[in-house]
């Protein structure tokens, strides 16, 4: 499932939800991103995404992690539009029969949506507003799974 929402979610609604009735997956990891104040630096978090196009993108990726990782599901649930600080931006899910599956793949998606995903974010605060890119460290993060 991958799911853009100019909405607040409650990402224990979707954990649960996403844990129901799986009989045969013996793990499932997750990961919740936050909007951070940066120490008032931030009132606003701002997302665009292209609809359609941004989805497509991240099923792309999301097909790469199900073969790589042999994962039973996913679901990937992302902000767009204005987010306040301690609000949830992101919401990943894997599923595997094995908890390194689950980790990895995890953390693969969320590689993947931190750096090179169609988002495009903008930070606003008390000096104006701000275009946010990837960070030297969010390269290095993805790098890692190139082979």
């Amino acid at each position: 499932m991958i799911r853009l929402t100019d909405q607040p979610f409650d990402p224990g609604v979707l954990l649960s939800d996403f844990c129901r009735e799986r009989t045969e997956t013996g793990a499932v990891a997750s990961f919740v991103g936050l909007a951070r104040a940066e120490l008032g630096a931030a009132a606003i978090l701002e997302l665009e995404a292209y609809p359609g196009f941004t989805e497509g993108e991240i099923n792309r990726i999301a097909q790469e992690a199900i073969d790589r990782f042999s994962l039973d599901d996913f679901a990937v649930v992302h902000r767009v539009g204005q987010i306040a600080p301690g609000e949830s931006i992101v919401f990943v899910a894997t599923a595997a029969t094995h908890r390194r599956a689950a980790f990895e793949a995890c953390d693969f998606l969320m590689d993947y949506l931190k750096s090179r995903a169609p988002f495009w974010k903008k930070e606003t605060g008390p000096d104006g507003a701000r275009w946010i890119e990837p960070k030297p460290q969010d390269h290095a993060d993805i790098a890692r799974w190139e082979t």
